[in-house]
């Protein structure tokens, strides 16, 4: 666990701040999730029920698998899991009786899912309600004393931010979280660093986004090559976001060679994100004239795009549709765009947005 920020630190009133602006540029009106919220504030006036570091343990695993499947089939699959298991199982764990350290760790355990149902809503592009499963984390992992799980989710929420064109504010909230673990280890550091170099990049800010890119080269070389990647965070995603860096900064060729390092170093072989790497990549050839080799990524990412129900990778597809539109005399743009149609038709009723709302 990372220690060193408190309720009282400067870095948690600041980050108000900024979520009070993000707000106000994602839909809040969620009725749904309040409802889910009352449920928990009703268990908390009427426990019934004891629980033990059991219910804590099954609580990690079920969020451990829940993870997987997103990752594996994207977040319109597995949130539906996740929110039946916040409602019927982790509200009530949370305001039953237990030991205080029982009781601490079911919270750290508690706002981890709710991280993740928050992510996976993003994935989603239901930005709105991701933010809620997000503060919601927040407020637990703080009663929780959860620094790590805290900052995590601030990173998360600069990940959604970015993604929304809100670059200033993703900047605000990655620096929050830097800021809020200051003994964070090397592998924790680059993670957050990265982040913020990204941001930094986006919003124009050249120096500050080299300078914490090398801090974030600089911790992933401190790491032990043997330890476990924090929330995966390894030298594939680190070139990941030098890429990402390079890119907004004008030097896209370097960002295409980084994007490709990152593809042979990812140890990961989930569909959710090969389907955006190999998207992003072929969008980033396309934009310096390398037609043929966009193509070769796109037939790759349409190989994997139909197994998978995600918001982000939609938004990859229906990128490249558009990209493609003005090549259609080229024979291999024209055989993938007319592929890519076929797609769309048959795409069944799932890629509409529904689910759960909770």
């Amino acid at each position: 666990m990372v220690t060193g920020c408190t309720p009282s630190d400067p870095s948690r009133r600041s980050i108000l701040g900024a979520v009070g602006v993000f707000s106000a540029a994602v839909a809040m009106n969620v009725p749904a999730y309040a409802e889910a919220a009352d449920r928990i504030e009703t268990v908390k006036r009427d426990p019934h029920t004891r629980i033990g570091q059991g219910e804590v343990d099954a609580l990690a695993a079920m969020t451990e698998k829940i993870s997987d499947l997103d990752d594996q089939f994207g977040g319109r699959t597995a949130r539906p899991l996740a929110a039946a298991f916040l409602v019927n199982t982790i509200a009530p764990h949370l305001k039953a009786d237990a030991p205080e350290d029982v009781r601490r760790a079911m919270l750290s355990a508690a706002a981890d899912h709710l991280y993740l149902t928050g992510y996976m809503a993003m994935d989603e592009r239901r930005d709105g309600l991701a933010q809620s499963y997000y503060l919601k984390a927040l407020e637990l992992a703080q009663e929780a004393r959860d620094h790590l799980t805290y900052c995590t989710t601030l990173r998360g929420m600069s990940v959604m931010a970015v993604d929304l064109g809100h670059s200033r504010v993703s900047l605000r909230l990655a620096e929050s979280a830097s800021a809020a673990a200051p003994q964070a280890g090397p592998r924790m550091v680059a993670f957050l660093a990265g982040q913020q170099a990204h941001a930094a990049a986006r919003n124009g800010d050249r120096g500050t986004a080299l300078a914490k890119i090398g801090e974030a080269e600089r911790a992933m070389e401190r790491a032990e090559s043997k330890a476990k990647a924090f929330g995966s965070y390894d030298p594939s995603s680190l070139a990941y976001h030098v890429a990402q860096v390079r890119y907004e900064l004008g030097d896209k060729e370097a960002a295409i060679d980084l994007l490709e390092e990152s593809d042979r170093l990812r140890h990961s072989v989930y569909r959710r994100g090969r389907v955006r790497h190999l998207g992003l990549l072929a969008e980033r050839k396309l934009e310096v004239g390398r037609l043929e080799e966009a193509c070769g990524h796109w037939r790759q990412m349409l190989d994997e795009y139909p197994h998978v129900q995600s918001g982000r990778c939609d938004d990859r597809f229906k990128s490249m549709l558009v990209a493609l539109s003005p090549f259609r005399r080229h024979p291999h743009a024209r055989d993938l765009y007319d592929r890519g149609r076929a797609t769309r038709a048959n795409a069944p009723a799932r890629r509409r947005a529904g689910g759960t709302s909770v």
